[in-house]
């Protein structure tokens, strides 16, 4: 049986229950940064995942999951990312809506910037999607230019999840190799949002790739093959010509509770990180500037108090782009 009680009852999105920054005042917000200064920030994507499974479904499971963390850690969280980059091959598949690299890793610049203006200076990024190449570039590129004390993280859903979304012959719980809307997927969705999942309607499908197994890494890179899933062009066909149905493998064998050991890794992870961040950085308080950049002091302390306290805005350095 589920520690965390899954599946959950619903989302929040739209509840005034101060789980979500966009449902929040300015005077919430000011009380909560006092006791908690973490945001959570979900990245989910648009695109097919079949016939059973919705097309907000990558951003469904970072968002069920952000909530539920938020409920026992405090923290906050962000209404998601609903577009995301993807790799090569998705472009073409009906319903999928893919967002240049440049553009998205400008978006998670701005967004860091925006919440690190308002005080939420502790931001914990979460992906489903096959994203992993672009965010923490994104990251890494803001820390660049803006040089400013922060703690800023991104997690790689299925990687965490690691040893829990495997198959059977891996030490895992699935009948099937962990990939896209699959078994293992849609056993995630079920034990999440089973309201949105229709298995009533449920396609499988056979995957198949141009080189031998063993080489590329098959979804999420939790087999730790040579070549990581985003990692190539030409080891398999373009999805909207060989896998239209938006589906890699056979969802039609997901059961929720094969999915338990994978959300509570993931879950308990977080909870540690979060805790961990606030013991070593309790609200308001960030690493020593003296360690994290060589601006002069008199401009981090006047960015650090910020433009109502007589301080500085983020974008007296530069505006994002």
């Amino acid at each position: 049986m589920s520690n965390w009680k899954l599946p959950p009852k619903g989302g929040h999105m739209e509840k005034p229950d101060k789980i979500y920054y966009q449902t929040m005042t300015k005077k919430d917000v000011e009380s909560r940064l006092k006791i908690n200064d973490i945001i959570l920030i979900p990245l989910g994507s648009t695109e097919n995942h079949g016939d059973a499974q919705p097309y907000g479904e990558d951003t469904f499971i970072v968002t069920r999951m952000a909530e539920l963390i938020a409920q026992k850690t405090g923290c906050t969280v962000a209404e998601p990312v609903w577009y995301a980059s993807h790799p090569f091959s998705h472009l073409g598949q009906k319903g999928t809506v893919p967002i240049p690299d440049e553009v998205n890793s400008a978006y998670i610049r701005s967004i860091i910037s925006g919440y690190w203006n308002t005080g939420f200076r502790k931001q914990i990024f979460m992906s489903s999607h096959g994203q992993e190449y672009i965010i923490p570039s994104a990251i890494q590129e803001w820390g660049k230019k803006y040089q400013v004390p922060a703690v800023v993280i991104f997690l790689d859903v299925p990687k965490i999840m690691g040893v829990g979304l495997k198959d059977k012959a891996h030490g895992g719980e699935f009948e099937t190799i962990f990939r896209h809307g699959d078994e293992a997927e849609n056993s995630i969705c079920l034990a999440l949002f089973p309201e949105f999942v229709q298995m009533e309607n449920v396609v499988d499908t056979k995957t198949w790739g141009f080189l031998p197994e063993g080489h590329i890494d098959k979804g999420g890179d939790i087999y730790n093959y040579p070549i990581p899933g985003q990692s190539h062009i030409g080891g398999g066909g373009i999805e909207c010509v060989i896998y239209p149905e938006g589906v890699l493998g056979k969802p039609s064998l997901a059961k929720a509770e094969k999915a338990y050991k994978a959300i509570e890794t993931y879950l308990d992870y977080v909870v540690k990180l979060h805790d961990d961040i606030l013991g070593k950085f309790p609200p308001g308080v960030l690493p020593e500037a003296k360690y994290m950049t060589q601006r002069d002091k008199e401009e981090i302390d006047k960015l650090l108090k910020g433009p109502s306290d007589g301080g500085k805005h983020i974008y007296t350095i530069a505006w994002p782009s």
